[in-house]
């Protein structure tokens, strides 16, 4: 296994694991946005530029739902 393919093993198991505990803590979606940008840079690293595009909008969902959880009473700018 090549260094590139092990990042893009890790960073696809991060995001697994921490979309499967994001209940538990509003820290866990905060890591899953993380996640999806390790995601993003193995897409765009590997060639795969649509794969990394789309793990970057899952980001910044991810980041949203954070602030959201994190924020509940802040309003929107």
């Amino acid at each position: 296994m090549d260094p590139l393919t092990a990042f893009g093993l890790v960073a696809v198991t991060a995001m697994l694991v921490t979309y499967a505990l994001e209940d538990r803590s509003h820290w866990f979606i905060l890591a899953f946005a993380g996640a999806c940008l390790l995601g993003s840079a193995y897409g765009f690293l590997q060639g795969a530029w649509p794969f990394g595009v789309l793990e970057v909008v899952w980001a910044g969902v991810a980041a949203w739902r954070w602030r959201s959880r994190a924020f509940p009473n802040a309003r929107a700018p």
